[in-house]
């Protein structure tokens, strides 16, 4: 009963957080939103369909509380190309590690744009150099299992964009719930809230210029409209089934009834300045070897032209495959690799590549 009142208490927040959440006037009125592109290869492939059983460093962007699966200490590198052919690149790294009955975490992600040639109203032509904007945040995050049941964390995020002299900083903050039952957990419900922070600013010397005014020398400074955090809540649920009785349970540490699995996940997301997103994915994994997985994002015009009452660049559809060599046929260690692909039209699609230590 204890169990049913910590998921009964994180709902509740999660319903007061729908509220004011999926607004359509207050769409595009908030930035920093490189905070909604998961960077993380595995979960990419899912469409993000998989937030309430994300595993590991993978959860950083999805619900937080999935670090409590780090049994020592994890590793996670990842690379992404956003719409190949625009020079734009995601680099992510994090590290869990477990710490007495809990994890701590951190993560560190860094946009680049590539090389920009820099213009002025009076050379819009260029050929002053060039700039590479860069857009980074931090985030360091503690979670536990409350039970074999409840797991809960948070995280702290810190948020960093620089545009040549023009810089904006912020703190944002995540929290998350996981709730598995049934044989071998194979059902999974999780609640989470992200990106929730004061606004932010953009401020630099890039924002004053010096005039003449009746033959004296003033410096102008701009002032800058503050703007909103992409505040969102996740709210998933996601459910394994075992197909075709094990041929042979050597090597098979956890005594699963087979070694085939399918698993069924689904997400839905109420953000608060861009459109809701329903979220559907897929998954078929052999022992702790090879997976493949594809996933669904659905919203409202998603399918449309882009500008034409659709707003996303994305298109919708993911997929994704990850293979993983356990050390001593065991699933707590080993190193896996991970691939995604998310579609986009007109843009090129978006290519992500993962690799995975855990000792």
């Amino acid at each position: 009963m204890r169990n049913f009142k910590y998921l009964f208490a994180i709902v509740l927040a999660g319903l007061s957080f729908q509220s004011f959440a999926g607004n359509k006037e207050r769409i595009g009125q908030a930035g920093a939103n490189e905070l909604l592109i998961n960077p993380w290869a595995r979960s990419s492939g899912f469409g993000g369909a998989n937030s309430a059983f994300a595993e590991g460093t993978d959860a950083f962007n999805l619900n937080i509380s999935g670090l409590t699966s780090i049994n020592k200490t994890e590793l996670y590198y990842s690379n992404v190309m956003l719409f190949t052919g625009t020079d734009i690149t995601i680099n992510s790294i994090a590290l869990g590690q477990r710490v007495g009955e809990g994890v701590l975490g951190i993560s560190i992600n860094a946009m680049a744009f590539g090389d920009i040639e820099i213009t002025t109203t009076d050379n819009p032509d260029g050929g002053q150099g060039t700039y590479s904007p860069q857009f980074l945040n931090i985030a360091v995050a503690y979670a536990r299992n409350f039970s074999n049941s409840i797991h809960a964390g948070g995280a702290i995020r810190i948020v960093n964009e620089s545009i040549n002299n023009v810089g904006a900083q912020g703190v944002a903050l995540d929290a998350g719930i996981r709730y598995q039952t049934g044989d071998y957990d194979r059902m999974k419900f999780g609640i989470a809230i992200r990106n929730v922070g004061p606004k932010m600013r953009y401020t630099g010397d890039g924002l004053s210029e010096t005039v003449i005014l009746q033959d004296a020398e003033f410096t102008l400074n701009q002032r800058t409209e503050s703007f909103e955090m992409p505040a969102l809540l996740n709210i998933g649920a996601s459910y394994d089934f075992y197909l075709l009785p094990t041929t042979a349970s050597e090597g098979n540490d956890e005594a699963l009834p087979s070694d085939y699995r399918l698993t069924l996940a689904g997400t839905f997301t109420s953000n608060s300045f861009s459109q809701d997103q329903f979220r559907g994915g897929i998954e078929l994994g052999y022992r702790n070897f090879i997976a493949i997985r594809a996933g669904l994002v659905y919203e409202q015009n998603g399918f449309g032209v882009l500008g034409e009452g659709r707003v996303n660049a994305n298109t919708g559809p993911t997929m994704g495959l990850s293979a993983n060599l356990p050390f001593n046929g065991k699933k707590e260690s080993g190193i896996s690799m991970d691939y995604s692909y998310r579609f986009a039209n007109p843009l090129g699609g978006t290519h992500s590549f993962g690799l995975r230590l855990r000792i």
